[in-house]
């Protein structure tokens, strides 16, 4: 029998699967919650990483889901990848995760039983990893292999981070350099070198557990996550839930150093064409910004990095929690203008 590839058994893979956000927007415009719950600190009003409810003085839960199709064909790596993104919400709300449990759907008569084990064997290795266990979850027969978690997390309810709470002035700091869309799609044009697929694996299996760490320090006002929508598109949710402008300075991103030279041929994924198309007005490139760095921006991160609205006092703490934390490509990349809700990248 030859070997299956997991990325050839499904039409997109990891978080270039989302919905594009102005398609979703128009699916979600009559669903925002209009029932008031005094508890619920966050619903779906402000896109923001996750949902909370507060239990009591001290504590809130933080409840989210995520899953997607395969982006690498190695089972277990693709197994690590879903669970280390769908608990990265749960830190992106200054939150500690404290259980999950699995979704899974596999075409049981195309996937043999070792593979799908192995896809859950990954997940359950980030749990552990998390210090949290895997305790459940539900399974189908589908055309297509899916895998993820629902993860649920506890947060003080004055520590929580909402993406709205960002502040005029505020400076931007990314945790993970940018570039996961471009060396998943050159695996599967078959140009990713050994090296360029162990930064792969090594960026979108690192928690961003240092979001619970942020959360408590005084000068931290926002955090978010960047996966499917690219920076553009999750700072720009930022930017509207906090009716600030945003602005990027292009040299200072961080991108992975195996998928710069593949972007700037132009290698990435047909998602970055959606994203761009959805932000239109929302987003304005200086007249020096490169095609190739303007597609990288918009890029479909799995698992990306954390993105950091921080008073300027605090942002060189903030970055030496990163450096603490192995995350080597931390940069300040921008700020947060007065002005209507936009990004700006010169």
């Amino acid at each position: 029998m030859a070997e299956i590839k997991l990325t050839q058994l499904s039409h997109g893979g990891g978080c270039g699967c989302k919905i594009a956000p102005s398609v979703l927007e128009s699916i979600l415009s009559g669903a925002k919650e209009k029932v008031a719950f005094p508890n619920l600190l966050v619903g779906a009003e402000t896109c923001d990483d996750a949902a909370v409810y507060q239990l009591n003085e001290s504590q809130a839960i933080v409840a989210t889901t995520d899953f997607f199709m395969p982006i690498v064909d190695d089972a277990y790596d693709f197994g690590r990848i879903a669970a280390t993104n769908a608990l990265s919400d749960i830190y992106a709300m200054g939150a500690k995760p404290i259980m999950a449990l699995a979704i899974v759907g596999m075409p049981v008569n195309v996937l043999p039983v070792e593979t799908i084990k192995a896809i859950l064997d990954g997940g359950e290795s980030v749990c552990h990893a998390a210090g949290i266990p895997l305790a459940g979850g539900h399974s189908i027969d589908s055309p297509e292999p899916i895998y993820g978690l629902v993860a649920l997390g506890v947060v003080h309810p004055k520590e929580l981070k909402r993406n709205s709470e960002a502040k005029a002035g505020d400076v931007l700091i990314l945790g993970k350099g940018l570039g996961v869309g471009v060396l998943a799609q050159a695996m599967k044009k078959d140009m990713l070198s050994e090296a360029g697929y162990a930064e792969l694996i090594a960026t979108t299996t690192k928690l961003n557990t240092v979001g619970a760490e942020l959360a408590s320090l005084a000068g931290v006002h926002a955090l978010t996550d960047v996966t499917g929508f690219g920076l553009i598109g999750h700072l720009l949710e930022l930017c509207r839930g906090a009716g600030l402008t945003g602005i990027v300075e292009m040299k200072d991103v961080p991108i992975l150093a195996e998928a710069l030279p593949l972007a700037e041929q132009g290698i990435g994924p047909g998602a970055i064409e959606r994203n761009m198309a959805s932000f239109g007005d929302g987003v304005k490139f200086g007249a020096d910004v490169a095609e190739w760095q303007r597609r990288i921006l918009v890029d479909p991160q799995t698992s990306g990095g954390l993105l950091v609205a921080v008073d300027p006092a605090g942002a060189d703490e903030v970055l030496a929690h990163f450096r603490n934390a192995g995350f080597a490509y931390a940069a300040k990349i921008g700020r947060l203008e007065q002005g209507g809700p936009h990004v700006e990248v010169r």
